[in-house]
């Protein structure tokens, strides 16, 4: 065959497989080819035994905290974004290393770094109480009771897993009135690896006596999802304003902007 026909027939191809992949996202796929959708259209097939949540922003809304650290960074709102991959990254740090600090507290330590490399001065207990006391309170985002409540309806097991302490996540709950949809929360505080280190789902995963691929995290974090992927766990994006999913890594079987839409599809698996 000529290098010419090579060529058409290889733009043919091309242009069939981003006809389809521009009807996926509307199903909850994103485009990473024929073969990938296939196997994850099979593996949808099933309910997963177990649904874990991260807790801030996938079921927090996060507003009030991001206006107070906004405060004491001299209403720079442009440097939010900053402040938290810093305190992401400083995470991995401290696991990388070993090393374990409330991540609260590292996220107070990081804000002082963001701080000073842009000449605003603010105090350790300034930077700790922008965080901790918006923290304590946050509100759900409003389809999240209700979403919840129907997903135990349909039967199942719901575990919050999160990077934030033990004592934090249950003072979230009462405030946000989420306790009484969860049969257990998992704190990586008591394994001392922050996610998205593979660890830490490794570790969730053996504390609910589950394999892997038994496993389901819902998450607004690019990252965290990641993380689950990579780990064997299946997952489900909440694509809350700002938040992306990693080009690098798996596509998670669900994508949507809400958890109503998330808890809709995962309710049509059982």
């Amino acid at each position: 065959m000529s290098t010419t026909n090579n060529r058409r027939n290889f733009i043919k191809k091309s242009a069939l497989a981003g006809l389809a992949g521009a009807a996926l996202p509307q199903l909850g796929f994103s485009s990473q080819g024929t073969q990938e959708v296939l196997k994850e259209t099979k593996k949808i097939d099933k309910a997963p035994k177990v649904l874990f949540f991260d807790v801030n922003e996938t079921l927090l809304d996060l507003t009030a905290m991001k206006e107070s650290v906004g405060k004491v960074l001299g209403n720079r709102s442009d440097l939010l974004p900053l402040w938290f991959t810093t305190m992401l990254q400083y995470s991995l740090v401290e696991t990388s290393g070993r090393q374990y600090h409330d991540f609260g507290i590292i996220g107070s330590a990081a804000l002082q770094m963001v701080a000073a490399n842009h000449g605003i001065s603010i105090t350790e207990e300034e930077a700790r109480e922008s965080i901790l006391v918006p923290i304590r309170s946050l509100p759900a985002h409003p389809e999240v009771k209700q979403a919840l409540a129907d997903l135990k309806k349909a039967g199942y097991t719901l575990v919050s897993f999160t990077n934030s302490s033990n004592i934090g996540v249950e003072t979230q709950f009462k405030n946000s009135g989420l306790l009484e949809y969860f049969d257990q929360r998992l704190s990586i505080e008591d394994m001392g690896k922050f996610k998205p280190h593979a660890d830490a789902y490794d570790w969730a995963a053996r504390k609910m006596g589950l394999k892997s691929e038994e496993c389901l995290l819902v998450a607004a974090h690019g990252w965290d999802i990641a993380g689950a992927l990579w780990a064997g766990w299946r997952g489900a994006f909440i694509s809350r304003p700002g938040a992306q999913l990693y080009p690098l890594a798996p596509a998670p079987e669900f994508n949507a902007p809400d958890l109503k839409l998330i808890a809709e599809r995962l309710i049509a698996l059982k």
